[in-house]
């Protein structure tokens, strides 16, 4: 590895630790402000006593799913819990060439990842362009997930069972993917929209 590749490497381990010393101070704060032991919110968020305690003195770096549930117990959105103080801003910044590209079967649809790898397993959009007639068959995602298909050029058609609904630029569908589902561009032009996947952990009951 090379002077700069190992510059840019412990550039990113003192942002993954910057921002894990965060989690920690923000997770202990707001257990402290409910008055909860360590043995109270790892009963209410079935995240293990030793985690949570790691987590606070930013031993380990937890999966999101893990973050996710001790939001719930702690009664706040996730991105609060993820988000770094106001004395410790970030803005960050990927290309082009680092930005992955989906691929439909039939060629004519591609999908430019643009969600954060940190919400992945909870929210993803894409921005979507195809070519005429193109279309992109998806599988279920898990039970009471949500998508959302914002038209921004041209007009598309989404089919979810026997339901079938079109949009036209300025115009959104929202459906349930947690079924199989089709996404196609219709029309004799070509199309381009952002497409929101809105998965079952961040959906309430």
């Amino acid at each position: 590895m090379g002077v700069e590749g190992k510059e840019r490497l412990r550039s990113l381990e003192s942002g993954a630790m910057a921002l894990s010393g965060q989690l920690g101070k923000t997770v202990q704060r707001l257990r402290k402000a409910y008055n909860l032991s360590l043995s109270e919110l790892a009963e209410q968020s079935g995240v293990a006593k030793s985690i949570i305690s790691q987590i606070e003195r930013n031993e380990t770096n937890p999966t999101l799913a893990t973050i996710w549930r001790l939001s719930q117990a702690l009664d706040v959105s996730i991105e609060r819990v993820l988000a770094t103080s106001d004395e410790e801003p970030f803005i960050d910044k990927s290309s082009k060439a680092d930005t992955p590209i989906l691929v439909s079967d039939d060629g004519r649809m591609r999908l430019t990842i643009i969600g954060w790898i940190k919400t992945v397993e909870w929210l993803q959009w894409y921005d979507v362009q195809a070519d005429p007639q193109g279309f992109l068959d998806s599988d279920a995602h898990q039970r009471g997930s949500v998508e959302c298909l914002s038209v921004l050029e041209g007009e598309f058609q989404v089919e979810v069972g026997d339901a079938i609904q079109t949009a036209k630029a300025g115009e959104t569908l929202r459906y349930r993917c947690d079924r199989p589902h089709t996404v196609r561009c219709i029309g004799t032009e070509p199309g381009r929209a952002m497409m929101v996947c809105i998965l079952k952990a961040a959906v309430m009951d």
